[in-house]
């Protein structure tokens, strides 16, 4: 598998999802992402792409045809790739539309995606994605990231801390059992000077929309922080968890599951893209792995 490497960081890329399946600290000799262990949570950080979440019963119209999407977050995570580039700072990974993902997905579409170590920034890992389309009519999609973030070594996610920087509030929105939004039922989030606790008790996913948190990260119990998610360009951020497991996800997004009872077409989904034919265009966030 394509590896990225300076003197603080080595990443590990696969080829199936263009997934990042290590980060090995090598100043403190451990590993920072989540391992994939199948009986708890068997991605490391998928890409979510052409849906974030679930759609209703499986299936999702578009200009008044219906089509079947039977997993969640579409199929990206499951594809193979093809590796463009590899060099010692940054890999690149292509997927484009073909006769499989057109049984599932109406749109002639292409998906670069590139992890690179930022320059001047040893411990900083930037994922880029750039989307177009080939087609000849617009193209509905949504995009999102999924890192789970193994905690600091020996301490439990329960005595650690979430990092909302200069954030006093925060409003989200969770899911139901079935995993569909349920957009009415706002519930508040209180912090101390940015920081909340994490507890085992809270909602499986909170979803805050509206670009309210340009920034995340994890703590440590001495509030120290341990990993920082950079996501301003993107209106959405998730943060999800297993009970069972060590690690936390933080998740930016463009687009979400469907909302509990939803039947519209896809361009009536929250914060759906659409790309003119020919268009193309490109997300990114950073992630600082903090020793």
């Amino acid at each position: 598998m394509p590896v990225l490497e300076n003197d603080a960081l080595k990443i590990t890329v696969a080829d199936r999802g263009a997934e990042p399946v290590s980060v090995w600290d090598k100043e403190n000799g451990c590993e920072r992402l989540w391992t994939a262990e199948p009986a708890v949570w068997n991605r490391h950080a998928p890409i979510l792409f052409p849906f974030v979440g679930r759609v209703k019963e499986g299936k999702y119209r578009v200009g008044g045809k219906e089509f079947s999407m039977p997993t969640q977050h579409g199929f990206a995570r499951d594809m193979r790739f093809a590796c463009t580039e590899e060099a010692p700072d940054r890999v690149t990974h292509r997927l484009a539309a073909c006769a499989e993902t057109l049984t599932e997905y109406p749109f002639d579409f292409a998906l670069t995606v590139q992890h690179r170590l930022c320059t001047g920034k040893a411990r900083q890992l930037e994922i880029r994605w750039t989307v177009e389309n080939r087609g000849i009519e617009t193209m509905f999609y949504a995009i999102g990231g999924h890192p789970g973030f193994l905690m600091p070594k020996g301490t439990a996610k329960e005595d650690c801390f979430l990092l909302f920087p200069g954030q006093e509030t925060l409003q989200y929105i969770s899911a139901n059992a079935a995993g569909f939004a349920l957009p009415e039922e706002k519930h508040s989030l209180p912090l101390e000077d940015g920081f909340i606790q994490y507890r085992d008790d809270i909602p499986d996913t909170w979803i805050f929309e509206d670009g309210q948190v340009p920034c995340v990260g994890i703590a440590g119990p001495d509030r120290k922080p341990y990993v920082v998610l950079h996501c301003a360009q993107f209106p959405m951020l998730a943060v999800w968890a297993a009970q069972n497991g060590p690690f936390i996800c933080l998740e930016p997004w463009f687009g979400r599951t469907d909302d509990e009872g939803f039947t519209g077409s896809i361009d009536r989904k929250k914060d759906i893209r659409m790309l003119p034919a020919g268009g193309k265009e490109q997300f990114a966030y950073q992630i600082d792995f903090l020793s």
